[in-house]
């Protein structure tokens, strides 16, 4: 790189729930700048697992916190090309990068669902992922077998 890497800039925790992690994925969530549409899909998606909650002694946010772990890869793979073959390499992702991949395939899934409104989309697939069933969890399922299956190349590290 020619310049030197950019600082990270520091999230407002959002105002409901005093949490950067919550900013950080409407964030993600949002479409066009519209922040407070966003906040308002999340916060409504957030009251139905509220409601749908079977478990009592969890609120939603920590349902959605275990979602978001449950989701959360571990491993990657990533393309390089040596010689004239192209391998896909097993590595460990950062941390910071887990979480947003996280958060990324959480919403790509809960977009893809069949439910009316996006908060309900997103909502159904909180309360998959906080089960460990449902898209997110496995793509999460996939990604580790795939890079368990090119645990051989490894050696090829960058």
């Amino acid at each position: 790189m020619r310049k030197r890497a950019a600082k990270k800039r520091p999230l407002l925790p959002d105002p409901k729930f005093n949490d950067q992690l919550v900013t950080r994925f409407v964030n993600n969530l949002m479409w066009d700048g519209k922040k407070s549409v966003a906040f308002k899909v999340f916060y409504d998606a957030i009251a139905i697992v509220e409601e749908k909650n079977q478990d009592e002694e969890k609120t939603a946010l920590e349902l959605w916190k275990d979602a978001l772990s449950n989701v959360m890869p571990h491993v990657e793979v990533r393309s390089r090309r040596i010689g004239g073959a192209t391998f896909q390499i097993p590595r460990q992702i950062r941390p910071d990068r887990k979480v947003s991949t996280a958060m990324k395939w959480l919403i790509l899934f809960a977009r893809k669902r069949n439910e009316k409104s996006m908060a309900q989309k997103l909502a159904a697939e909180i309360l998959a992922a906080a089960k460990e069933e449902g898209a997110a969890v496995k793509k999460r399922v996939d990604t580790h077998k795939m890079a368990e299956a090119n645990k051989a190349f490894s050696h090829f590290r960058f």
